[in-house]
């Protein structure tokens, strides 16, 4: 039966709020002529996937054909299903456990399909599919990602139900009384012919960032204390509680950085702070940052100790394997060593159990995606768009506009102009000339994000443009331009660069990030930094992604819970043709020294 939040509170009371689940497994007997002097030693195998994101089989629904990159990388949980089940052949079923790391129900049509056309929450709807794979591969435990709180709280805790094993969140508590609000932990039991049986006890840990990127569903709900800390507050718990070995499942990246700022009081990527700073962690499966770690190891602070962390990628494109060696010595087991390795997706075919369990929910989807809603007149294409000012781009903020505009009509902001930021998500994404369908704008906007109306001044727009052009890398006026080279400064993903449409400015990449906006204007006019402006932002920006100066704190004037994709889609329906000349605007350029760089 699935282990919901209302049967581990009724558990808790008796067990100290955790999930506990006894499973027999047995350990080949080894031959000896002495066994009696030879140390009893078992071996665990600990599976691991992460930032799954509605990734069941190799497909792209955006290009509606199987997926592929240049890397040469498959991905779905039909391929980590065949994976999992050749390591539980070589291990021993009984000696093996199989965890996620968080990011499940949200990041494709599929899921979308599910959250929002055919819904989970609807009186006798359907059991989501990502919760159909899962139930079949055969997970023992999930942590929360931040992205299981896009569609709600409702959403979230209906997929729970449908779950055959917990999701785990010791730091996603209760706004109120700071108790768990989802099971904070696993104990599994593995028996060993002729000793005690071996405990594993698995901690569950969330990101803090949840409390900013969906504030609207969790403010006064949940909170979500850091990973640390919650960590020494359990890790302790457990080893009171007979565990032998610990692993932590963290939707926490291992580099210790925070996009977020001093926002949150909490490490976003805080894995790697886990090992070493809490005592009593053999291994940790990590989430969040969808980077390929096969082995990191990290010196615990206080006992020397070594701990394992492992990262497998993103998209079920790789398979985490920890492999513990335990030994029984003076009464009691111990891990005498941990190795992390990874299996690759792209080495195995779909398992046709999980092709047959699903292929009716995917073809329903892949006509969903496939509905025409419109004609474009020319291809448009996000290639340049980093670099370039793009029509493609131009397309959201239009939108975006629009609808502000329309939801603040006989209000008494409907006299203020507004402005709308965007991001280049993606670098692939095409709408082509001719038919255009609910995929090509969906690739577009790879984001559930919904759209926010913020109130700011002129001199704080200046402030977050110049926090946005951070994202170019400093080239002097004589220097080769490689747009290869040009942007990602610092590590600054493409989503944390911002276009804002309304306004003419320029971005000098030659002066030092801080001093690069140029030549500002708005209606012909050098900007007034005085002057109020409503600014049409996605939530993820509105609640502090990115760490934009001001706009978090701003006022806010008007949200909404349909996503900007749908309202996209929407946009195109009613104009029936897609014509740059209805949405494109040159707002800005790159420049050094004054002089254009393209």
């Amino acid at each position: 039966m699935p282990l919901n939040r209302r049967k581990f509170l009724e558990k808790s009371a008796a067990t100290g709020a955790g999930v506990a689940i006894a499973g027999a497994a047995a350990a080949p007997a080894q031959a000896s002529e002495r066994p009696a002097r030879r140390p009893k030693r078992y071996s665990l195998t600990v599976m691991g996937t992460t930032d799954l994101h509605g990734h069941v089989f190799n497909w792209d629904y955006f290009k509606d054909a199987e997926y592929s990159d240049k890397a040469g990388n498959a991905m779905g949980l039909a391929r980590i299903s065949t994976l999992v089940e050749q390591v539980r052949k070589a291990k021993g079923r009984r000696n093996t456990l199989l965890l996620d790391a968080g990011d499940t129900i949200q990041g494709t049509p599929l899921t979308y399909y599910y959250a929002k056309v055919d819904p989970i929450t609807a009186k006798g709807g359907p059991v989501h599919p990502m919760a159909q794979a899962m139930n079949a591969i055969g997970y023992d435990a999930a942590a929360l990602g931040n992205h299981e709180f896009n569609y709600g709280i409702e959403t979230l805790r209906r997929f729970e139900d449908q779950l055959d094993f917990p999701l785990l969140g010791a730091n996603a508590v209760d706004a109120k009384t700071l108790r768990p609000a989802f099971p904070p932990y696993l104990i599994k039991e593995f028996h060993v012919p002729g000793a005690p049986p071996v405990k594993v006890a698995v901690l569950g840990l969330t990101n803090p960032g949840i409390a900013i990127w969906d504030k609207a569903y969790v403010q006064g709900r949940l909170a979500f204390p850091g990973l640390e800390e919650q960590a020494a507050k359990w890790v302790p718990k457990l080893r009171a509680m007979g565990a032998d070995v610990v692993v932590v499942s963290a939707h926490s990246g291992s580099s210790g950085t925070s996009s977020y700022g001093d926002q949150v009081p909490y490490v976003e990527n805080a894995a790697a702070n886990l090992a070493r700073q809490v005592p009593g962690i053999d291994a940790i499966l990590v989430g969040h940052a969808h980077v390929e770690i096969p082995e990191l190891k990290v010196v615990n602070e206080a006992t020397g100790r070594t701990v394992v962390l492992s990262e497998p990628l993103c998209y079920a494109e790789r398979l985490s394997l920890f492999d513990i060696k335990l030994v029984f010595t003076r009464g009691g087991w111990e891990v005498e060593s941990v190795a992390a390795s990874l299996l690759n997706s792209n080495t195995v075919a779909d398992d046709p159990k999980i092709t047959k369990l699903l292929s009716d929910e995917h073809a329903k989807v892949v006509t969903y995606v496939n509905q025409v809603v419109g004609t474009a007149t020319e291809t448009l294409t996000t290639v340049e768009a980093r670099y370039r000012d793009a029509p493609i781009i131009d397309l959201i903020t239009k939108v975006q506009e629009d609808v502000v505009k329309a939801a603040l009509a006989g209000t008494e902001y409907a006299s203020l102009p507004v402005l709308a930021q965007a991001s280049p998500f993606s670098r692939t994404s095409e709408i082509p000339a001719g038919d255009v369908t609910v995929r090509d704008l969906s690739s577009l906007y790879v984001y559930d994000n919904t759209l926010v109306a913020k109130l700011m001044t002129g001199a704080q727009i200046r402030a977050y443009l110049e926090y946005s052009a951070e994202y170019f890398v400093r080239t002097a006026a004589d220097a080769t331009v490689d747009v290869e080279k040009l942007t990602n400064a610092n590590g600054r993903p493409d989503y944390n660069y911002d276009y804002v449409s309304g306004l003419r400015y320029e971005i000098d990449v030659a002066q030092p990030a801080g001093s690069r906006i140029r030549n500002l204007t708005y209606d012909g006019a050098a900007l007034d930094d005085t002057r109020q402006f409503v600014l049409a932002v996605n939530n993820y920006r509105a609640n502090g992604g990115g760490a934009f100066p001001y706009v978090a704190s701003a006022k806010e004037l008007w949200s909404e819970s349909t996503e900007i994709r749908t309202r996209i889609a929407e946009w195109v329906t009613a104009k029936g043709v897609l014509d740059p000349k209805d949405f494109a605007s040159a707002d800005w350029k790159l420049t050094r020294d004054g002089t254009p760089v393209f």
